[in-house]
């Protein structure tokens, strides 16, 4: 089984990965999974949400945005103390990178150094580093480099095709430049996508091939299911079969065979089983904890439960239920825009 690195994928071979019998998909993404990883692994991290509501952009999806009445007030930027805490007390938990996210459309330079300070901080704690503050110029990348940033998010969310019907506030190569821009100051990408807002399964071969036709493949892919949040435009579109989503998580493994993928929001609606399925699909990163950015997500002994079930190890450091069960209500883990 050929498992190279490619970065030129045509949209009717991702289609054809998608259409396979899933045990064949699976055994395939399996197989490529176990070479280049610990197939009884899975990455930890938490996100804290240092900034939260009053967003200006128009994203369907997202309780954040100020087009849309969700009854989430806008709150101002953490302090630098409490953002410690909140990553001490995820460190505590097992987690080994703490990711930090602002509703932003871009951020001010003046934010920017609070956040700078912010991700020298962590850092110093002893944890991988990741913010998603929105699009960034290249020198704003350069000032996040800087600090020490390992990690920036910024998703593409869908395929180019269905973009314009999730957003209209940035276009889709405002999100790719924000990513060069990332790259060109070597910190790693975080960029995924969001499935079961109402795209084909073209356009979820299309957004997972656009990700892997990057000059050099995401370092962590977020694959998230839609959270419907009352409110806003999605907020009854009908969901996504469970068995599309583990083929939309094999498939990106076999795309990008280095990358870790991980399960982000709507894992409240994922039973335990389709969980085990997607990490046997090739998941090996979650958002551990009780919150979404502004969503629920699976209480971290729930979590830690599954694992011990399955013979996962988590991080390096035990979880615990004990320690989970502690976390302020701030420490909110999930996958962000």
């Amino acid at each position: 089984m050929n498992d190279s690195l490619r970065n030129d994928w045509a949209l009717a071979e991702v289609q054809a990965l998608f259409n396979q019998p899933f045990n064949d998909l699976l055994f395939q993404a399996h197989t490529i999974h176990r070479r280049h990883f610990d197939h009884n692994k899975v990455q930890v991290s938490t996100l804290l949400s240092i900034k939260t509501g009053a967003c200006p952009e128009d994203c369907a999806y997202c309780p954040q945005s100020t087009h849309y009445d969700t009854g989430l007030g806008r709150e101002k930027l953490l302090p630098l103390d409490e953002v410690l805490e909140a990553a001490r007390l995820a460190k505590a938990n097992g987690s080994s990178r703490f990711c930090m996210g602002a509703a932003w459309r871009n951020p001010t330079d003046k934010n920017l150094d609070v956040v700078a300070e912010m991700i020298t901080a962590v850092k110093a704690e002893g944890m991988e580093t990741c913010v998603t503050l929105g699009m960034l110029t290249d020198r704003q990348a350069g000032r996040l480099k800087k600090a020490g940033l390992d990690y920036y998010n910024h998703n593409l969310d869908t395929s180019p095709e269905f973009y314009g019907q999730i957003i209209t506030t940035r276009t889709y190569q405002d999100r790719l430049d924000t990513l060069q821009h990332v790259r060109d100051q070597e910190i790693s990408v975080c960029s995924g996508g969001i499935v079961g807002m109402g795209e084909s399964a073209a356009d979820r071969a299309g957004l997972l091939m656009q990700l892997a036709n990057m000059p050099s493949h995401p370092e962590s892919v977020p694959i998230n299911l839609l959270v419907r949040v009352e409110g806003t435009p999605l907020q009854e579109t009908a969901a996504l079969d469970p068995l599309e989503f583990i083929r939309t998580i094999a498939v990106a493994r076999i795309l990008m065979p280095k990358s870790y993928v991980r399960l982000s929001a709507g894992r409240s609606d994922m039973s335990d089983e389709m969980q085990a399925s997607c990490y046997f699909a090739g998941a090996n990163s979650i958002f551990y904890g009780e919150k979404l950015l502004t969503t629920e997500n699976p209480e971290a002994v729930r979590d830690q439960q599954l694992f011990q079930r399955l013979g996962i190890n988590g991080d390096e450091t035990e979880l615990t239920p004990t320690s989970c069960t502690s976390q302020p209500e701030k420490v909110e883990s999930a996958a962000s825009a």
